[in-house]
Parts: structure tokens; C-alpha cells; sequence
């Protein structure tokens, strides 16, 4: 039992915690897009926000804590990936984004996670990257606006949400092209 507890205390910390709150909320986000009128916006994209705000906090509690574990570093970028997939979907089906740029953000990842893969199965470890971090931010604060779609305040949210989602489209692509010139670096 003492075993346990001590594995129960490296692993299921707080910032891996948040990891899965972000997993488990993922259908929430799912739930919410499916009333799409503008009350429910500010709703889903209230939590989305709160939601993502998460994925800094739990970095930072696991380096300020040094509570980094080899499950956080698996659960951080896979709840990153659900929420955001789960979101960009939505958007698809809700005829807020066009899918052929989703389907290849979402190739994207599934590329380098692969490519991550493989190069672990060769010893290299391949970390993320500036960019891909970038990457990931710039992805969230356009999902924000394509969330909220109605215009508020003469604010017309759905075109800015546009604007940030190409910037994060290239941004995405670039970072994707990134890793996989990193791969074949050291790879040599």
C-alpha cells in the first residue's frame, strides 16, 4: 500500500490534475456548441477560455513544484490536442471554419506525434518547440472568437476569429514543417 501512495503522489498531482480537466471538459465544450445562439457563445467560450487557461498553470506549478512527471508530459499535449480538435470540429460542423484547413491542422498533429514516436524509438528525443507552443497559443485565442461568432458590442467576433485562425493555419503548417526538418537533423 505504501507503494501505491507514493506512485498515487508523483502521478496524480495537481498540474497533471489540470490535464485531465482539460481531457474531461473537452465534451463539455462539445455539449455547449451544440445550442450554437449567442448566450450559450459567451457560455462556451467562457469555459473554453477558463479551460485553456489551464494548460499554462499546469506547466508552471510543475516546474515551480518540480512535480514535472513522465504522465505529464504525455497528458499535457494530449489534452491540448483533444480540447482543440474538439473545438475545431465543432466549428467545422457549425460552418464557422472551413475543414479542409482543419482536417490538415488536425494531420498536422497527428504527423508529428508520430514523428515524435518514431524518433523515441531511435533514442532522440524530439521536445516541443518555441513554435509549436506558439502554435498551440495562437490556436487558442482564435478558437475564442469563432467561439463567441455573434457580434457583441459592435465587435464582429467571427471575422477576427477568421483573421487569427489563418494566422494560426500558417503558423500550424510552419511549426509541423518544423519538426519534421528538426527530425531529419538529427536524424543524420
Amino acid at each position: 500500500m505504501i507503494m501505491r501512495s507514493e506512485t498515487q503522489a508523483r502521478y496524480f498531482n495537481i498540474p497533471n490534475s489540470l490535464s485531465v480537466i482539460r481531457i474531461v471538459c473537452a465534451p463539455v465544450i462539445v455539449v455547449l456548441l451544440l445550442s450554437p445562439d449567442e448566450s450559450w457563445s459567451i457560455v462556451a467560450a467562457s469555459v473554453f477560455a477558463a479551460v485553456c487557461a489551464t494548460d499554462w498553470l499546469d506547466g508552471y506549478l510543475a516546474r515551480r513544484w518540480s512535480s514535472v512527471t513522465t504522465l505529464g508530459k504525455f497528458l499535457d499535449p494530449l489534452a491540448d490536442k483533444i480540447l482543440i480538435t474538439s473545438a475545431l470540429v465543432m466549428l467545422v460542423s457549425l460552418e464557422r471554419i472551413p475543414a479542409w484547413a482543419v482536417a490538415i491542422m488536425i494531420s498536422r498533429e497527428m504527423a508529428v506525434t508520430g514523428l515524435r514516436s518514431i524518433a523515441i524509438e531511435t533514442g532522440v528525443v524530439i521536445a516541443a518547440s518555441k513554435l509549436g507552443k506558439w502554435k498551440t497559443m495562437l490556436q487558442i485565442i482564435s478558437i475564442v472568437p469563432l467561439i463567441l461568432y455573434y457580434p457583441f458590442f459592435g465587435v464582429d467576433f467571427h471575422a477576427i476569429g477568421i483573421e487569427l485562425f489563418a494566422a494560426a493555419f500558417i503558423l500550424t503548417v510552419w511549426s509541423g514543417i518544423d519538426y519534421f526538418i528538426a527530425f531529419f537533423r538529427i536524424s543524420r
